[in-house]
């Protein structure tokens, strides 16, 4: 009876899975026009995002020229240990957690703020020309910006130690020769690049907004700040989540531009610059060590990971509807 049952059951499963297969396909080439369309997106994420993860093989490997990628000797966690048995460790670590933090903080603040403001503008024109200058520099490169700020600090033709500084009666600043002040000169370098791209996304979820909730607002006597609090913010926080998150997942990834270009690599400012990235790059320049970059890259992208997992985990407690997934 018990095989009889079991044979019952599969032909019953067969004509099931039929259907199924059958309903697949029928939505498959029901909307074949956009499975085309995204094709060329799908092929992009193979190629460039998937296909690349083969390398993290290089992590565990002491690799070498004559034997090649697949043949190199394994060196199993060496890459690893190399990396954070320097004395410098401690240091890296926390210069790219401290720096990310601030910045993930300001980009938040200054870019709900911006936005707000922007969408309080009157003059559509003038808001415009704000949104279109507040952006302008996310699209310089940092090696522009790098020169921007030497413009500013350089010790002989600056124009803080040329111009101001004199004229206040003080004396000029070697500002590439102290670390001391570069951990107030990089928030502020950053969050004039970056504050633009953020403010511009939250205010485009601003302009999603129904009007109607805002002309309910004003009806029942709310100021704008109430406004603000109570039907602006609210309903744009499913966005600052996203963007949030986001930045949580590159939080060991620090943006090597800022860091090496705006900077200029000076060696007396690596206490306060020297960040996991530009480190590994120096030291692949010194000494060719193509496993430990790999190595690091494959700590950030899984250090990154547990901490999106873990703050979306948070938010789902907090608020199930706001969680990413």
């Amino acid at each position: 009876m018990p095989l009889q049952l079991e044979v019952h059951t599969d032909q019953a499963v067969r004509p099931l899975a039929k259907t199924r297969g059958r309903k697949h396909f029928r939505i498959i080439k029901k909307y074949r026009v956009f499975y085309f369309m995204m094709l060329p997106a799908l092929l992009f994420l193979l190629f460039n995002n998937y296909l690349p993860m083969a390398g993290v093989l290089i992590a565990f490997k002491n690799i070498n020229y004559t034997d090649g990628y697949i043949h190199s000797p394994w060196s199993g966690f060496n890459n690893f240990r190399f990396l954070f048995d320097t004395r410098v460790a401690w240091e890296l670590v926390r210069n790219t957690l401290i720096y990310n933090a601030v910045f993930i903080v300001l980009n938040l603040v200054m870019g709900v703020l911006l936005a707000l403001m922007f969408h309080e503008m009157r003059s559509r024109r003038a808001a415009k020309l704000h949104q279109s200058a507040m952006f302008l520099p996310y699209l310089l490169s940092w090696v522009v910006i790098g020169y921007l700020v030497f413009a500013f600090l350089g010790m002989e033709h600056g124009l803080l130690n040329t111009y101001l500084f004199p004229k206040l009666g003080w004396d000029p600043v070697e500002w590439y020769s102290n670390w001391k002040y570069w951990p107030y000169i990089l928030p502020v370098v950053n969050t004039w690049r970056n504050v633009g791209y953020f403010a511009v996304i939250y205010l485009a979820s601003m302009l999603g907004i129904d009007p109607e909730y805002y002309e309910a607002a004003v009806i029942d006597g709310a100021t704008k700040r109430q406004q603000i609090l109570n039907i602006t913010l609210p309903l744009i926080r499913p966005v600052i989540i996203v963007m949030t998150l986001l930045q949580i997942g590159r939080i060991f990834y620090a943006d090597f531009g800022l860091f090496f270009q705006v900077t200029q690599n000076a060696g007396a400012l690596y206490p306060a610059t020297q960040v996991i990235d530009t480190y590994v790059y120096n030291t692949f320049l010194v000494m060719g060590d193509i496993g430990m970059s790999s190595a690091a890259g494959l700590f950030q992208a899984l250090v990154g990971f547990i901490l999106v997992l873990a703050t979306n985990l948070v938010i789902r407690k907090i608020s199930k509807e706001d969680a990413l997934f």
